[in-house]
């Protein structure tokens, strides 16, 4: 009896010491498991000098708006690099207030001429601005409502921003002299210039920063619409083709066409135009108010 109790003791011994090793080993393995995952060099932490980190709101994911902070977490669940800035980086947020997106198809026939500019610089250049009502408020610049078509380039020409089948209500701003129109998210408008003059004007214009014609950064040497003499045009969008326009649609700033596609939103709210006269034209030549001269004239004048 003695010798079996002995027994039973000596292999509860044995089986302790044996579970103390165990334990030993598997501490000894996940420490040194922590310390190398903390080693830059030999796990989730961006090599020095790394240039492979790619964006989360890249330009091959328009409209993404997630934070950084959740895409380096996914990078490190999936063991690509990030660097300590993007880990760290707190979560971006929309931009309040309107943009413009690339709208639906529009049919619009373009038709080529030519036309030699009088110049290489704009006769002249004007920028209507535009907002939501919330956003015109916290800009302070409802000063004073105006008509929605107001001259522009010396009077050679007026335009405004229609949307549906009226202007929009416009505002004159008295602390930058800036004209602004009043949009609605989810809504289309037109760009409308009217030609006052006699001759042929070329305007060239731009959308968030975009030229018109093309989508493209804008610039007053790109190419333009031809206005004659007295008439009024329509610009109902970005050109896609010779035959159609993707509609201008208020937005938010990270659905505008200024984001999506080239991840600009800087020019965001600003409608611009330049005009340019043609080459050996005179446009002052039976300007409105030289017609209404002659049409006033008196046949007997008073005898003074």
């Amino acid at each position: 009896m003695n010798a079996l109790v002995s027994l039973k003791s000596a292999l509860r011994d044995r089986s302790g010491f044996i579970f103390n090793v165990l334990a030993t080993v598997t501490t000894a393995v996940l420490l040194g498991a922590c310390a190398s995952s903390s080693d830059p060099s030999a796990g989730y932490g961006a090599a020095p000098g790394s240039t492979s980190q790619i964006p989360w709101n890249s330009a091959s994911s328009p409209g993404l708006a997630a934070a950084p902070a959740r895409a380096a977490d996914a990078k490190v669940r999936s063991g690509s690099a990030v660097a300590e800035s993007e880990a760290f980086a707190k979560p971006t947020k929309e931009r309040p207030g309107l943009a413009t997106q690339w709208g639906g198809s529009v049919k619009s026939v373009l038709s080529n001429t030519s036309f030699a500019r009088a110049s290489t610089k704009p006769h002249g250049v004007d920028a209507i601005y535009y907002n939501d009502s919330a956003g015109l408020k916290a800009m302070g610049v409802k000063d004073m409502r105006v008509a929605g078509m107001q001259q522009a380039a010396g009077g050679v020409l007026e335009w405004g921003i229609r949307g549906g089948f009226s202007l929009l209500t416009a505002y004159k701003s008295y602390g930058n002299h800036r004209r602004y129109v009043e949009g609605r998210n989810g809504s289309t408008y037109s760009i409308v210039v009217k030609n006052r003059c006699k001759s042929r004007i070329l305007v060239v214009l731009s959308v968030d920063g975009l030229d018109v014609m093309d989508g493209k950064p804008a610039g007053t040497s790109r190419p333009g619409y031809v206005i004659n003499a007295g008439e009024t045009l329509e610009v109902k969008g970005f050109r896609t083709s010779h035959d159609a326009v993707a509609a201008f649609k208020f937005s938010t700033v990270s659905q505008s066409y200024a984001n999506t596609r080239h991840g600009d939103t800087r020019n965001v709210g600003v409608i611009g135009l330049a005009a340019f006269l043609e080459k050996g034209r005179d446009p002052w030549t039976w300007m409105p108010d030289e017609i209404q001269k002659r049409e006033t004239a008196t046949p007997f004048a008073t005898a003074r």
